[in-house]
């Protein structure tokens, strides 16, 4: 008989044929992946994974049972979410992934509240720009910026996010509206609507910093680098920036939340939700 845990790091390996990345997700180091690949060719009797230079590649066999792996992971997650969803009371971990500034900015700061009224309860806080999966339990709520689509999820609109353009009143005072430049994502969020609508708005003017963390573009639009898009419950509490007139529509984000169908009743599941719909209140639209 094989090693289901083996099998569980073999099946996470084959998703991306990387250790570092499979050491990552599970939370171990390369080499414990590289000897849990191995003790499961050798369980099995089957060559796995070619082994080349700056490379791997899944063999046929590897192929089919990273496959069957990955049916027998998304069932062992059933399990448990069965189970989770069995517990009578407000007790235990909850994993909540929500976009970092929201997560810094609108959650943490009211964590305070949750922990009073159920202490018993642990709280488990991740920002993210990722979509996570609740499928693979990687989280049991996701707040998002857009509509999850899978079937599995059950999902509600929390609020809308409005964001407008911001610079620092020192930056104002140096340099006035007139030849603006402007901070940026960097090309990896070329596609959200965020840095689309800064593009169509800059046209020619310069880019002058780029960062893929909004809390790094706020605080270089406070030092007066230049002009940037953020969301209206950040930029419009910061007394420092001044919030600039723009043409054309505003640009707007509705903010969802998302909870795996069999947790849906769980109780502590249902007391989070309930917290992070009170945390969104004030954008509600």
């Amino acid at each position: 008989m094989f090693d289901w845990e083996d099998l569980r790091h073999f099946t996470v390996f084959a998703q991306g044929k990387s250790l570092s990345a499979a050491a990552r997700q599970l939370k171990v180091d390369h080499a414990t992946v590289a000897r849990r690949v191995a003790a499961l060719e050798s369980a099995l009797g089957l060559k796995l994974v070619e082994r080349r230079p700056r490379a791997y590649f899944l063999t046929p066999d590897g192929e089919r049972i990273a496959e069957l792996g990955k049916r027998m992971e998304l069932e062992s997650f059933a399990v448990e979410r069965t189970a989770s969803a069995g517990q009578s009371s407000v007790a235990g971990e909850v994993t909540v992934s929500a976009p970092p500034t929201m997560a810094a900015a609108l959650i943490a700061p009211r964590l305070g509240e949750l922990r009073s009224r159920y202490p018993d309860l642990h709280i488990e806080l991740g920002g993210e720009t990722r979509n996570v999966s609740l499928v693979r339990r990687e989280a049991d709520i996701a707040i998002r910026l857009s509509r999850p689509v899978d079937a599995e999820l059950v999902v509600r609109k929390l609020a809308t996010v409005t964001f407008s353009f911001y610079a620092s009143h020192a930056y104002l005072a140096a340099h006035g509206a007139d030849a603006p430049t402007y901070i940026a994502y960097d090309i990896s969020m070329d596609d959200t609507p965020q840095q689309s609508w800064l593009l169509a708005h800059a046209g020619s003017a310069p880019i002058v910093l780029r960062s893929n963390d909004l809390a790094i573009q706020a605080a270089a639009t406070v030092a007066g680098v230049g002009i940037a898009v953020l969301p209206d419950f950040m930029g419009g509490q910061d007394e420092r920036l001044a919030r600039l007139a723009h043409t054309g529509a505003a640009l707007e984000r509705e903010v969802w939340i998302a909870v795996h169908n069999d947790l849906r009743h769980a109780p502590r599941i249902q007391a989070v939700t309930a917290f992070l719909a009170g945390c969104f209140e004030q954008l509600a639209g």
